[in-house]
């Protein structure tokens, strides 16, 4: 809670402060040293803690760009609470423009942690011990992988309502209900208590507008939900999302050349043709046919494709599709 110092490692940010603490992590080869940069923002009125988070994975660069706006975001001039801005969680993967630690763990498999164990064991922990276990709520920020890209969702665990509140409060195209990953940061909050949202949007690597003011929106649309901002220039979703609680990859039924006729965030139908893969002479092709209705939430961008690689992901949805824009296209964010 606010009206107090915050502490976090070894500091003290005093009500109505912000501050950028440096967490020690380890050193590189070189002897450089690795922090955990954490901003503090610390209100002066009483209210809850939440974190934000990009990069724990560390090619997945567009939390960075969305918590740099965040916090520099005039709705956030007063707060109630505190605000824990961890733009680069996985600073080792970030550095390599790679998506896992130098022991090629994958952090966001190594929650919670613990301070004897390998780089990623001792990263989850530092975050566990001084982030997770310090908040309420919390947004990770992710895209898709490598060659990739996602439409702006939400990603919540089943039976969890108040997390389904707060996800439709956030505003994205779709919710998708899924169940939660053995190591993840989303399953040891859960066992915390701690309310976290998963972001998915955009593709690792670059940086897409889209998905980056959806998300900035987003969060600020959450902060006002559980009241750390008045944002009275934060509106409301102009439509509920779209939710999913069962999604599926199609498939590519043959290696050559992909055509995609469908983009992220377009519905597709059971039965219809969405691309053709075809020899690089065009003397043979196969055609990829949606078993499903639903919309496509995630998709290849590399035209090169093997048998078996993953080319759309579709989510199942009931109800109408597709909503209203998530912003208006001169709305500064």
């Amino acid at each position: 809670m606010s009206l107090k110092a915050f502490r976090i490692g070894r500091e003290a940010v005093a009500p109505g402060e912000r501050r950028t603490i440096d967490l020690p992590v380890s050193v590189l080869t070189n002897h450089t040293p690795v922090t955990l940069p954490v901003h503090v923002i610390n209100g002066e009125a009483a209210g809850p803690v939440m974190f934000l988070s990009g990069a724990v994975h560390g090619d997945e660069i567009i939390g960075v760009e969305v918590i740099r706006r965040v916090i520099k975001h005039a709705a956030l001039k007063t707060i109630a609470g505190t605000l824990l801005a961890v733009p680069i969680v996985n600073a080792f993967g970030f550095i390599n423009q790679s998506r896992y630690l130098p022991d090629r763990r994958d952090l966001n498999r190594s929650f919670p942690g613990s301070d004897k164990g390998s780089l990623a064991s001792v990263l989850a922990d530092l975050f566990t011990r001084e982030i997770l276990n310090r908040s309420q709520y919390g947004i990770d920020i992710h895209t898709a992988a490598l060659h990739r890209t996602n439409l702006p969702q939400i990603r919540v665990a089943p039976d969890e309502s108040e997390l389904l509140t707060l996800a439709t409060d956030f505003g994205p195209p779709v919710v998708v209900v899924s169940p939660l990953r053995e190591g993840s940061l989303r399953e040891t909050a859960r066992e915390r208590g701690v309310k976290v949202l998963l972001y998915e949007g955009g593709e690792a690597l670059r940086f897409d507008e889209f998905a980056i003011r959806a998300a900035v929106l987003g969060v600020l649309r959450v902060m006002k939900s559980i009241g750390m901002i008045a944002g009275a220039e934060v509106q409301a979703a102009k439509s509920p999302p779209a939710i999913s609680h069962s999604s599926t990859w199609l498939r590519a039924p043959e290696g050559g050349i992909l055509r995609s006729v469908r983009n992220t965030g377009e519905p597709v139908a059971a039965g219809e043709t969405i691309g053709e893969i075809s020899d690089p002479l065009g003397e043979k092709s196969a055609l990829v046919i949606s078993q499903d209705d639903g919309i496509v939430i995630g998709k290849t961008n590399l035209p090169v494709v093997h048998r078996g690689d993953a080319l759309f992901h579709i989510a199942r949805i009931a109800g109408a599709y597709p909503p209203a824009p998530l912003f208006d296209e001169d709305e500064i964010i």
